[in-house]
């Protein structure tokens, strides 16, 4: 059997449901730039049921699809929940604290770990679990949960899965989830952006402008609003990752290799020994070996 953990492999199917989920993703959060003045942007909260109808059937049919390809088992699922329940307890630990939480490192080092699908589907339960858990749950929480997926995702198709580690890999580590942290306030920020009424005009939203305007007013919004609460998230998933991420990432790779993810299972038949001999045994096999 094989020493060393690898991220769960994607397949065909399984890109293609994360490339259809990411495609209605972005149609969910851009949509209201392309709107002519005349549209009711302002309902663009009323948009979230919809939005979660469409989330639930894509997030199971990126399982489906994992499954179809062979990349996930009843093994990936059971750690597929308890790492999200991890996420969905540490959420509350920094909630409302300078922009503090500390689930952010936690995807990073998971999405690294199992690979992009496992992680997008891990991003997404865990913002979901963590609304239940904090009452979070509002029109904002099926953007929250496909911006977590997507945060997610993008630490497993980081580079060096197989080869590196050490110091160098935390660095990377360190390096994407300080960017990505920047990247999930700035997308969430777009979906607020739109429906926030009483905004100075140099950074409001107004519909029908063209693109080019409205995301300079957007960058304003963004810098004068949060960035310092953006930088609060950014550090501190720098922190963590470099003070614990090394232990950390350890264990999930000894309990991927544990889990034995993919592994196949052969039966080698049994051979009639010769006359005086005794009967050879029937061995059981986990692949890869």
């Amino acid at each position: 059997m094989s020493t060393s953990s690898r991220p769960i492999r994607l397949g065909p199917r399984s890109i293609a449901a994360l490339v259809l989920i990411s495609v209605v993703g972005v149609i969910a959060f851009g949509w209201p730039l392309l709107a002519d003045s005349g549209s009711a942007v302002g309902s663009h909260s009323a948009d979230a049921p919809w939005l979660f109808a469409a989330l639930l059937p894509l997030l199971v049919a990126v399982v489906v699809a994992t499954i179809a390809d062979g990349g996930l088992d009843a093994k990936a699922v059971a750690m597929l929940g308890v790492l999200a329940a991890v996420g969905a307890a540490l959420r509350p630990l920094g909630a409302g604290t300078a922009g503090l939480e500390p689930m952010f490192f936690l995807m990073v080092l998971s999405g690294r770990v199992l690979g992009p699908g496992f992680g997008f589907v891990l991003g997404s339960v865990t913002m979901f679990a963590s609304a239940l858990l904090t009452g979070g749950v509002g029109p904002w929480m099926p953007f929250q949960m496909l911006s977590m997926g997507w945060f997610t995702m993008g630490a497993g198709l980081l580079p060096g899965a197989d080869r590196l580690r050490g110091r160098g890999e935390l660095l990377m580590l360190s390096l994407y989830g300080f960017l990505a942290a920047f990247a999930y306030g700035t997308v969430m920020n777009l979906y607020g952006w739109v429906i926030v009424p009483g905004l100075a005009s140099g950074v409001s939203f107004q519909p029908g402008d063209p693109v080019g305007e409205n995301l300079a007013r957007f960058t304003a919004y963004v810098l004068a609003t949060s960035l310092g609460w953006d930088l609060g998230r950014a550090a501190l998933t720098v922190v963590l990752t470099l003070t614990v991420g090394g232990p950390l990432l350890k264990a999930l790779r000894r309990a991927t290799r544990r889990a034995n993810f993919e592994a196949q299972v052969t039966f080698e038949a049994a051979r009639r020994p010769p006359d005086g001999e005794a009967p050879h045994r029937t061995y059981v096999t986990y692949g890869p070996e």
